[in-house]
């Protein structure tokens, strides 16, 4: 059973988000609110604002990420950490990683309320730039943290405009003096809502994420020869485009063959010199495979690899295959996916295991400590979207499971 009989206040946690979508909200119920913009200094600001009237110790370090901390009775043991982030896509929702935030702050506050302390401390991160809609690359402020790029690398970056996150890290009174990692987590938790259709779909109310799919970006180049449309008999001619709707066909396909977990997009695809009367001479586009199977998604490369010179040869085209970025299939540990497990049975919520597609700063984590997630459902799957929604009654639930998981790791004193 639970460690924890408390409950969080859901209508605390649901203002909280409110109050938070307000900076930088859209005409149709969302939110642009930036990485490293004013509009996200502001909302830095109101959060930490809550945090200090919760009690917590609020340090930053040089990427900006924003730890507050909850003393435990024993202070110098590792702390139990959660958290997410609070900037969005530019036609982004409320719920969005800003759920996570303040779940976190939730569970703070009803300790504080119960007069309840734990063993070990306790941490509410919020993470830089995790969206990436800004400054790439995604998940920056995390990824720094485990070491997965340098600091240098981050501070560097430069959006649309040119002005860097050094700079605009400055500019809004957060470039903070900590080192960025180093030290150690005793666990990283991370709710979340789903970002999928799965929960919803499948009617419960908490999913218990066992790790993340693996992923595979990649730039494809598919060079013909342009020609003109009229006088070019079809035997004769080596029409990008009509490979590359072979190659297209070839991503999907492979995702179909790799269920339930294989997943395939392409999401760009841009045609040269897109004349109604040429035939295209060259396509760039992008392709996408992920899999919670490392094995499988190396088999699916292999498969892709292949369909390119597959598609080269009987095309009488060029295709090249650029690697873009690879992110490994992430398990979470099971003891603490255990106790989300737990924490959800214990309060008689309908649970599922789960794996998630989309990055999270949890799967950078995962390298740091022990790491699990709480998903959440959405309506009808959709996120990224200024329509995002998510019924409080489930945001209220995820909460309670999440203040179960850290209470049952972080100990409680005295019990």
């Amino acid at each position: 059973m639970s460690n924890s009989p408390l409950s969080v206040n859901g209508n605390r946690l649901w203002q909280s988000l409110m109050d938070l979508a307000r900076i930088g909200a859209t005409a149709k119920g969302g939110n642009c609110r930036l990485a490293l913009t004013a509009l996200d200094g502001q909302g830095r600001d109101l959060v930490t604002g809550w945090m200090r009237d919760a009690g917590m110790r609020v340090r930053v370090d040089q990427l900006g990420n924003i730890f507050a901390r909850r003393a435990g009775r024993d202070d110098t043991l590792p702390p139990v950490m959660t958290g997410s982030h609070i900037d969005t896509q530019p036609t982004g929702g409320k719920f969005d990683g800003c759920y996570g935030v303040l779940a976190g702050l939730e569970v703070i506050r009803t300790l504080n309320d119960a007069g309840v302390q734990t063993e070990a401390p306790l941490e509410v991160a919020i993470w830089t730039n995790e969206e990436g809609s800004r400054f790439v690359p995604v998940m920056m402020g995390s990824g720094v943290f485990a070491g997965k790029f340098t600091l240098e690398t981050a501070l560097s970056a430069r959006d649309a405009q040119g002005l860097s996150v050094r700079d605009e890290l400055q500019a809004i009174g957060y470039a903070g003096a900590d080192p960025v990692g180093g030290r150690p987590v005793d666990a990283y938790f991370e709710a979340h809502i789903e970002q999928g259709p799965i929960l919803e779909h499948e009617e419960k109310v908490v999913g218990v994420v066992t790790g993340s799919l693996g992923l595979r970006w990649y730039d494809i180049i598919v060079t013909g020869m342009e020609m003109h449309a009229g006088p070019t008999p079809m035997p004769i001619r080596r029409d990008a485009l009509l490979a590359a709707s072979h190659l297209v066909q070839a991503v999907i396909g492979i995702a179909n063959a790799n269920q339930p977990h294989g997943r395939g997009t392409v999401g760009e695809l841009h045609a040269h010199p897109g004349s109604r009367n040429v035939i295209p001479g060259q396509v760039r586009m992008t392709a996408d495979l992920r899999h919670e199977d490392e094995a499988t998604l190396t088999r699916m490369d292999q498969a892709l690899r292949q369909a390119c010179k597959d598609v080269a040869a009987a095309h009488h085209v060029e295709v090249e295959l650029k690697d873009v970025q690879y992110f490994r299939p992430t398990p979470f540990d099971p003891d603490l996916v255990g106790k989300v497990r737990q924490g959800a049975a214990s309060r008689g919520l309908p649970a599922m295991d789960i794996v998630t597609g989309a990055g999270h700063d949890a799967v950078y984590m995962a390298s740091v400590a022990p790491t699990a997630m709480i998903f959440v459902p959405c309506k009808d799957g959709v996120s990224h979207n200024e329509i995002e929604d998510a019924q409080p009654q489930h945001l209220e639930a995820g909460c309670n499971v999440l203040l179960d998981a850290m209470v049952a790791r972080a100990g409680r004193s005295g019990s």
